[in-house]
């Protein structure tokens, strides 16, 4: 299984924002795409820390 990458991420979350908004979720679907959402929020979360961290490296290295 391949790493999952932000973009696809964040495309995931825009779809469960959009059919929550919509309603397009039944009440025993809602908990579950939370818990998805939570997930994915935090995977983004830690990709951007990650990478803006090793943006500093770099930087602190080319200086």
């Amino acid at each position: 299984m391949s790493e999952q990458k932000y973009e696809e991420a964040l495309a995931q979350l825009e779809t469960i924002a959009r059919k929550m908004e919509s309603n397009e979720y039944n009440i025993d679907e809602i908990a579950a795409q939370l818990k998805t959402a939570q997930r994915l929020i935090k995977f983004c979360k830690d990709k951007l820390t990650k990478t803006e961290e090793e943006l500093s490296k770099i930087k602190a290295e080319g200086e």
